[in-house]
Parts: structure tokens; C-alpha cells; sequence
């Protein structure tokens, strides 16, 4: 078992962090959680369907994919009590699970 990833793409404004938001109240966050753009990576404590940490990542800032391996990628995505939510899951191709779930975000017109 490994951590669950969810990728959330799409456009700037599209409401990847809203969804995010709304995410981590259904699962308990209690606190007022703000897009992780400049820290990159922000991490909640969750007791919801075995699940004991929520983290959230902005991959936008990211340039290359060793900086999420120096902030514990890979210690984070083996572990199965994280559910991970990353936006800009694009910036790092390479370190997204193949069995990492995808959201797809669009601007109405």
C-alpha cells in the first residue's frame, strides 16, 4: 500500500484550491488552509477513513522535480496513511503515481 495521490489540473482560477479547501474540511481540517504556492508543500493533521495526514502541494514554483524529492516525496507517497492533493501535477510528470487519480479543472464560459 502506498499513499493516495490526487492530481488536481488545471488553468490558473480554475479552482484547484477552492476543491482543496472544500477537501480538507470533509475530512476535518479545522484550520484555514491557504494555497501552499510559496511553501510549496503543507501538511494537516486528518483522522478520516484511515487516513492520518492531508497534504497539500502547489507544484506551480517548482522547476525541477528534485525539488519535491528535497521536501520527502518520496517518503510522503509511500506512505499509506497520506492522501495527497497536488496542483500543477504537470511540473513533475515524473514523480505522479501511474495510479494516481486525476481532476480535471475548466473555466466556464
Amino acid at each position: 500500500m502506498k499513499a493516495t495521490v490526487i492530481a488536481l489540473q488545471g488553468e490558473l482560477g480554475s479552482g484547484k484550491t477552492t476543491f482543496a479547501q472544500n477537501f480538507g474540511k470533509v475530512m476535518g481540517v479545522v484550520e484555514n488552509m491557504i494555497s501552499p504556492t510559496f511553501v510549496i508543500m503543507k501538511i494537516y493533521p486528518v483522522d478520516w477513513r484511515g487516513f492520518k495526514k492531508l497534504i497539500h502541494i502547489d507544484a506551480y514554483r517548482l522547476e525541477k522535480e528534485e525539488e519535491l524529492l528535497n521536501l520527502g516525496w518520496e517518503e510522503i507517497v509511500e506512505n499509506p496513511d497520506n492522501i495527497i492533493l497536488i496542483e500543477w501535477p504537470e511540473r513533475v510528470p515524473n514523480l505522479i503515481p501511474e495510479d494516481a487519480k486525476t481532476i480535471q479543472f475548466k473555466h466556464e464560459k
